[in-house]
């Protein structure tokens, strides 16, 4: 990501943090999550790294997966956002779940862990494929990536929603990416892209679609 797009993002999502996690937790997106965190099939124990965590709206499911004996570590650039989240774990007294400030397109950390998860990330990424590369190159032999991202809905009847959509897209996207022509159409060929890359590399490929077609959850195990 050009360091002007960079600035622009952490600079939207740190002003928008607290607005953006009161979204991230509303009663139909807290099941996306949870779906989410079940497509990863934790266990008590397992080691799950979330990209791009936010305000880690995404932890009390996957700790609940994992145990007091698991670890979550999350990843993410926007100050914001990262502040939002490091007071969540301290509210909630977590000693195994960490927060990093980094680049989730190149983690922080050496692997392996047992689980990756993405929410709502990879349609902001340049080159989402080669971060579903670099992600799969993070986990164990057998390990689990769930992607979980907004997209229009193919049913006829939710045409005139799509259009609400676009315009949502459109006014979410940080920065110079607003102007773009069909901010939509890129996010969800960004979301394909990141699709196929995890297909390539995983057995037992699966998608669904969540929230009347308009949230598509991808995940996948690695060979053993």
């Amino acid at each position: 990501m050009p360091a002007s797009d960079l600035a622009a993002a952490q600079q939207f999502y740190t002003r928008w943090a607290r607005l953006y996690d009161l979204l991230a937790r509303a009663p139909g997106v807290r099941s996306w999550r949870a779906h989410a965190a079940d497509a990863l099939a934790l266990e008590p124990g397992d080691t799950v790294l979330e990209m791009g965590c936010g305000t880690g709206a995404n932890f009390p499911y996957l700790r609940d997966r994992v145990g007091p004996g698991g670890r979550v570590v999350g990843v993410d650039l926007t100050p914001g956002m990262l502040g939002v989240a490091r007071d969540r774990v301290a509210r909630a007294g977590w000693d195994n779940v960490a927060v990093l400030a980094g680049d989730a397109t190149r983690p922080p950390l050496r692997g392996p862990v047992d689980a990756v998860v993405a929410t709502f990330l990879v349609g902001m990424l340049e080159d989402p494929a080669a971060a579903v590369e670099r992600w799969c190159d993070h986990l164990r032999p057998g390990g689990r990536l769930a992607l979980l991202n907004a997209s229009r809905s193919p049913h006829p009847a939710a045409a005139p929603l799509n259009l609400l959509f676009r315009g949502f897209v459109r006014a979410a996207a940080p920065g110079g990416r607003t102007t773009r022509k069909s901010p939509a159409a890129e996010l969800e060929a960004r979301v394909d892209a990141a699709r196929d890359a995890l297909a390539a590399r995983a057995v037992g490929h699966e998608e669904r679609r969540l929230g009347l077609g308009y949230v598509r959850l991808v995940s996948g195990r690695l060979p053993d």
